[in-house]
């Protein structure tokens, strides 16, 4: 049976047998809701409603009723088989899995799909990391020669570690063992591996669950990290409209965590169990994750090299990227919201030290909310406070000096200056050596805020 017949009868079940009777059309939605850069693809429109607020119901679509299914997974690689069996239209995956997605589906010569969307992104590569058991004495990406390495091999975790090992010359020293984020993630609460790289949000994740400590951060490897979203052709040649749905329906997602982080961080947290306090860490102002639709030629540029990367490594087929990137869909979502493209495509949010309009560092009290302060030693007093008033402190946010990247405060090393005031540092090699050059100390979070 050719594939797009496949795909009809399997997506779209229409009931023809008598006039008048409606085309039931079934939209199938892979998704990964733990995965902090996919939600606005997935777990938000499917509890928010968004989609089906999106659908057309005039026209050719008059008498048409909707089925929309959501698939949810922990990564991408399922997502592809499930498209290529005809059983989902879209799929929302990291690079790395959307570039086999779209390899494999043109190697396939009967189908392929459409790179339409992105969902979330980080240009420097913050939200992959390598973190290793909270108790190890490993600090450094350079002292993990002769051990061992787990990540969901063929994730943008694996690629961003590949290209640490290789520009650290280390390739050869290091042993990489294939783990699902689950596995991976109970392996360093339970130190069974010497340290674990993953995509976002399980670095953080396990940081904030006290089990793991983070020795690398992706934006080191410089390569952007993003999440989007790919449409098999066939169903988006057929149904345009509704494809052009589920990308307003996206980026209306994407406006609803901008508008109140707080919120959504709680919401999402119900939805998917990832604790409230790392979703906050991605979704809020100067966060790790910039959550925009548009396709920059960054991404295009950085999904070119990881396609080279898996190539080199897996013998992945070729891809077409003039025909696979299409960003027709988004061009006219941007459009018909009156916001200009371009301008977007134009506009690469990255965190920065000292950017305009963020304090240095806030803290969320339970039954208070967030409070920002404009320095890190006014967040550490209200914290020795709030313990002193036996009010819960759930999270304190600082911005590391080196990079820029937002941090819990309880992870992070601590300069000291003379005078009291204080400089937060995600490596503790860097911390040391701005003591040095300072004449500062460093300290741990117990020594400046209990």
């Amino acid at each position: 049976m050719p594939f797009h017949t496949m795909l009809l009868g399997v997506a779209l079940s229409a009931l023809m047998g008598a006039p008048g009777r409606a085309e039931t059309i079934e939209i199938g939605i892979g998704h990964q809701s733990t995965v902090t850069n996919t939600v606005p693809g997935g777990i938000i429109l499917e509890k928010l409603g968004l989609l089906e607020k999106h659908l057309p119901h005039d026209g050719k679509y008059k008498d048409a009723d909707y089925k929309v299914v959501f698939q949810d997974y922990t990564s991408g690689p399922p997502i592809t088989n499930q498209m290529l069996a005809g059983k989902l239209a879209f799929g929302v995956m990291g690079d790395y899995p959307l570039i086999v997605n779209g390899a494999k589906f043109q190697a396939g010569g009967n189908a392929e799909t459409r790179f339409i969307a992105v969902t979330g992104y980080n240009l420097k590569g913050t939200g992959n990391g390598i973190v290793v058991p909270v108790k190890s004495d490993v600090f450094s990406l350079e002292q993990l020669k002769g051990k061992i390495i787990s990540t969901p091999v063929g994730s943008a975790a694996w690629g961003m570690t590949l290209k640490a090992l290789r520009d650290a010359k280390m390739f050869d020293e290091v042993k990489i063992q294939n783990q699902s984020p689950p596995v991976g993630v109970a392996a360093i609460a339970q130190d069974k591996i010497d340290a674990h790289a993953d995509f976002c949000p399980w670095s953080e994740v396990m940081e904030f669950r006290g089990t793991g400590r983070k020795i690398f951060d992706g934006s080191e490897a410089d390569i952007p990290t993003f999440h989007g979203t790919v449409v098999l052709k066939d169903f988006a040649e057929k149904y345009p409209e509704l494809v052009q749905a589920y990308i307003e329906a996206t980026m209306e997602a994407q406006d609803w965590i901008a508008k109140n982080p707080v919120e959504a961080a709680i919401k999402v947290s119900e939805w998917t169990g990832i604790e409230k306090e790392v979703l906050y860490l991605y979704f809020s102002p100067g966060g790790i994750s910039t959550f925009e639709a548009s396709i920059k030629p960054e991404w295009v540029k950085a999904l070119k090299y990881d396609h080279a990367l898996l190539a080199k490594e897996t013998n992945l087929s070729p891809l077409d990227f003039d025909r696979w990137v299409d960003p027709a869909f988004v061009k006219a979502a941007f459009k018909a919201r009156g916001k200009d493209y371009d301008a977007a495509v134009r506009q690469v949010v990255v965190s920065k030290p000292g950017a305009p309009g963020l304090k240095p560092a806030e803290i969320w009290i339970d039954g208070a909310g967030i409070t920002a302060f404009d320095s890190i030693k006014a967040m550490t007093d209200a914290a020795k406070a709030a313990k002193g008033a036996g009010k819960p402190v759930l999270a304190t946010y600082v911005y590391d000096h080196a990079s820029g990247l937002k941090l819990f405060g309880n992870v992070a090393f601590f300069v000291e200056a003379r005078d009291g005031a204080l400089t937060a540092f995600m490596k503790k090699g860097e911390a040391e050596a701005f003591a040095k050059s300072s004449g500062g100390k460093v300290v741990g979070w117990d020594a400046i805020a209990s």
